[in-house]
């Protein structure tokens, strides 16, 4: 992990989009950048609340233990995004963990001044009200399909989220590179499960692989099926 005070624009994360452009100078003097490898812990479930994130560069995946051998990864997050607001509330630990998974910079600050942001800056209380509105929705929604979703519907449904959220690059596949391992745990599927459903969809011609690469070949019949689970 390594610290520095001069690496982002301070223009393009959620808190500096959010706050008036008076602050921007406050924002500068008290946040930290911070750089992590692919697959080191920016925070892990249990640590104490000292501040909060905003992605500057790479892609973090947020994630929680399931049981004692499985996780489940609840959401992702890219340039732009806050990460630990989980510890805005009356808990004094993180909730959940956040790990790199590419190379990723992120601004820290802490607890102290991000409230004092908050009594400032009160666009920002509103968009972050909104978030948290939104992700709410989507977590409910996403429980619901752990529980009455097939393995094949929950894959489908995760790869048009990744493919929504982070686009596709130049050569067509969604823009994140992601092990098996982390989309069953994003898709709430074992491994073995997993591995099945992407031959299957494979083979039916609506996805292809090209290493941790995915592209989605006919996306009309994947939320066809997705809708036909979600009704059923």
């Amino acid at each position: 992990m390594k610290q520095s005070k001069n690496v982002c624009d301070l223009s393009g994360c959620f808190l500096c989009q959010s706050c008036i452009t008076d602050w921007i100078p406050a924002i500068s003097v008290h946040k930290t950048n911070i750089t992590i490898k692919k697959g080191q812990l920016l925070f892990k479930e249990g640590d104490p609340v000292k501040g909060i994130y905003f992605v500057y560069r790479g892609n973090l995946k947020v994630h929680k233990r399931w049981d004692k051998e499985k996780e489940i990864i609840l959401r992702f997050a890219k340039k732009g995004d806050i990460v630990g607001h989980l510890g805005l509330g009356t808990q004094t630990v993180y909730p959940v963990s956040a790990t790199a998974v590419d190379e990723v910079t992120v601004c820290y600050v802490d607890m102290a001044f991000f409230e004092s942001t908050l009594n400032v800056n009160h666009q920002l209380v509103i968009k972050l009200m909104r978030f948290f509105a939104n992700e709410l929705q989507e977590s409910e929604k996403r429980m619901r399909n752990l529980v009455h979703m097939s393995v094949k519907g929950r894959v489908s449904q995760a790869l048009i989220l990744l493919k929504n959220q982070f686009g596709l690059n130049s050569e067509g596949f969604v823009g994140i590179e992601l092990t098996r391992q982390d989309l069953a745990s994003f898709s709430g599927a074992a491994y073995e499960s997993l591995f099945r459903t992407i031959n299957d969809l494979t083979d039916k011609n609506l996805i292809s692989l090209s290493g941790k690469h995915i592209a989605i070949k006919d996306e009309a019949k994947l939320l066809k099926m997705i809708e036909e689970e979600a009704l059923s």
